[in-house]
């Protein structure tokens, strides 16, 4: 029950992304933004509070006298005013970040495909492990490793089974060492 519990939860994880890419495409092809800009970052001055201003401007035109509007002092004051506030020009390449942010998008989603795939394919490839009985099943279990080892054996051809091989190797060398611990604990017990 759990197990299409997690499936259904994945999936809808997986629709919710993919809505959230699509959404965030569109914004990006609606929404046209400026590749420059000059900043303008001016602390207070004496009853005025700091503000940060940003117009579209050539570099030669950055400066506080355009870029700050309307002026928050009077006339004889500008100029004080405009020699505390530091410009910039920046310049920035939307063609590129639009670029980045489509791979990134491109990788994340063929992730997501990817994990959708090997939980649809998941099922298919498992088998009843015999290795996986709980400890106080000590006897059946031994019973039942003769005839998966002769079974694993006679199969191994391909790559999948190889590492499948090796797993249920690994499987029983932990269920060896299980068996080992709970023995030496009962010993000291």
């Amino acid at each position: 029950m759990s197990c299409g519990w997690g499936r259904s939860w994945m999936f809808a994880a997986a629709a919710v992304v993919t809505v959230f890419l699509l959404d965030v495409v569109v914004f990006a092809r609606a929404k046209s933004f400026e590749d420059v800009r000059c900043k303008c970052i001016c602390p207070p001055y004496r009853n005025i509070t700091g503000h940060i201003y940003n117009r579209n401007f050539s570099q030669k035109d950055c400066n506080c006298l355009h870029v700050v509007e309307p002026m928050p002092v009077p006339g004889h004051d500008v100029e004080a005013y405009c020699l505390l506030c530091e410009c910039k020009y920046e310049e920035r390449s939307s063609n590129t970040i639009k670029v980045t942010i489509i791979i990134y998008l491109s990788v994340v989603g063929a992730l997501l495909l990817y994990m959708l795939f090997l939980l649809l394919v998941d099922p298919l490839i498992r088998k009843h492990d015999p290795y996986t009985q709980p400890l106080h099943n000590e006897e059946d279990s031994e019973e039942m490793r003769p005839q998966a080892e002769s079974s694993s054996q006679a199969r191994g051809n391909t790559v999948l089974e190889r590492v499948e091989g090796a797993q249920q190797r690994w499987k029983k060398q932990v269920q060896e060492q299980r068996k080992t611990v709970f023995d030496r604990h009962k010993l000291l017990s």
